[in-house]
């Protein structure tokens, strides 16, 4: 099966997007629009930790504010949309899984795939990031939605929390 993510295998360089040209934010904003349409062609899937990663690499390097991020899948794991659904401050983003419920209804999904940033740079989950990802998780549940995994993006490293065993 084709995937997307798995031509994005390079990490790209750890510099801020203020420090970017407009014209390479630029192409960084085409070569996302480029890998999110191939996303919805049939047969491409979002299949491994490693191509959400790339994926994940791509839209959330360098922002400045804690943002929390959906990816909404249909049963083939297919990318139905994806969408920053809360915006925080440099420490912290105040999550609300009734929304991600309605957004969730109103794409059809029957996966998700949660993200958020830590502007630290460190992306070692916080008890709050576990706590909000078990009730997320138990209230997607009661309307048949599958959480498939909850990505933490830092500087350098990303952490899934079903690597580690908690979904």
């Amino acid at each position: 099966m084709n995937t997307a993510l798995s031509l994005v295998s390079a990490q790209p360089d750890e510099v801020p997007s203020s420090a970017l040209t407009p014209g390479a934010r630029r192409i960084i904003r085409q070569a996302l629009s480029i890998l999110e349409q191939h996303l919805r062609q049939p047969g491409v899937s979002l299949l491994s930790a490693e191509e959400t990663r790339d994926w994940l690499r791509l839209k959330m390097a360098g922002l400045e504010r804690e943002e929390f991020m959906v990816l909404f899948l249909d049963n083939q794991h297919q990318l139905l949309a994806c969408e920053t659904l809360f915006t925080g401050t440099l420490s912290h983003v105040e999550v609300h899984p009734r929304e991600i419920v309605k957004t969730a209804l109103r794409h059809n999904a029957a996966a998700v795939i949660l993200a958020h940033n830590h502007p630290s740079g460190t992306p070692e989950p916080s008890k709050a990031d576990r706590l909000i990802t078990t009730n997320v998780q138990n209230t997607l549940l009661l309307v048949g939605v599958q959480t498939l995994d909850h990505f933490i993006v830092g500087h350098r490293e990303i952490v899934s929390f079903a690597e580690r065993g908690w979904l």
